[in-house]
């Protein structure tokens, strides 16, 4: 039997965060020794970005980790993926509903961090299939939920790091895999901005570095020194991206309006 093909996918949306998170995890190769290719996927919808691995049919497994998910063990992360194909599982991660993580549904995996099966899922895959809900907390909700009432997933532990936002995740033996930082959104952000739009997330930045700077300890591995020229590639891949976030986040208010109306109407005849 061939050896699976596999693939990192980044959902990335800042260019910075993504080189610094592919610093931990380019070189990697498969059990073969071949070079295991990393793809950053930018301009995706919170949902979308499943579908576009589900295309690849160059793609059998899929390791999708976020740019503000920073790899400590990439032997662990590998190792998952003969757990996945061992078990006939579709999917590996950790829960939604786990206390480390959102501490919401307890279903679905959080896409920080999974494994994927492509060429199981791909057997089954129907989008037409998905259904919404109007209690699903985000866009990709139903297609978790469809994965989960599909296939077997295999939920892994997790635990908060002690700055107290954090996420650890771990495989099955208790090894760390990645540190997961959260609020991404606001690290090429100024602190005054974000005061104004969020006023208890201003010193992320801080927090994220710190995060950047221990992930890179414990691999043993130097930070990343950047020059003018990448300075000047991450301001103008900012301004391109915020250039087309801008009118998605936009043409998506009517929907999130209609799905409120519709919750309250509901939770009020509740």
């Amino acid at each position: 039997m061939p050896a699976p093909r596999i693939k990192i996918y980044t959902r990335s949306f800042d260019l910075k965060l993504y080189r610094l998170a592919k610093g931990l995890f380019e070189g990697l190769r498969d059990a073969e020794g071949n070079p295991i290719p990393c793809v950053r996927l930018t301009d995706q919808s919170a949902d979308g970005y499943f579908y576009t691995m589900l295309r690849d049919r160059d793609c059998d497994v899929a390791v999708n980790i976020d740019e503000d998910a920073f790899l400590v063990d990439p032997q662990a992360a590998l190792d998952l993926v003969g757990v996945l194909l061992e078990g006939g599982y579709a999917n590996i991660g950790c829960s939604d509903g786990d206390p480390a993580t959102t501490g919401r549904d307890p279903v679905v995996t959080n896409p920080f961090f999974n494994v994927f099966n492509l060429a199981l899922i791909r057997t089954k895959f129907d989008r037409g299939a998905l259904e919404k809900r109007l209690d699903d907390a985000e866009p990709y909700y139903p297609f978790f939920h469809w994965l989960a009432a599909t296939f077997p997933t295999l939920y892994l532990p997790a635990r908060r790091h002690a700055d107290g936002i954090t996420t650890l995740a771990l495989d099955p033996q208790q090894r760390p895999i990645c540190l997961h930082t959260w609020f991404s959104r606001f690290y090429s952000m100024p602190a005054w901005i974000v005061r104004r739009i969020e006023p208890t997330q201003g010193t992320q930045k801080q927090r994220i570095d710190a995060i950047i700077r221990e992930a890179y300890a414990l691999r043993g591995k130097p930070l990343p020194v950047f020059g003018p020229a990448d300075r000047l590639a991450f301001a103008g891949n900012k301004a391109l991206r915020w250039l087309i976030k801008v009118p998605q986040r936009i043409s998506r208010w009517p929907g999130k309006i209609r799905r409120r109306i519709l919750k309250k109407r509901r939770d009020a005849n509740a």
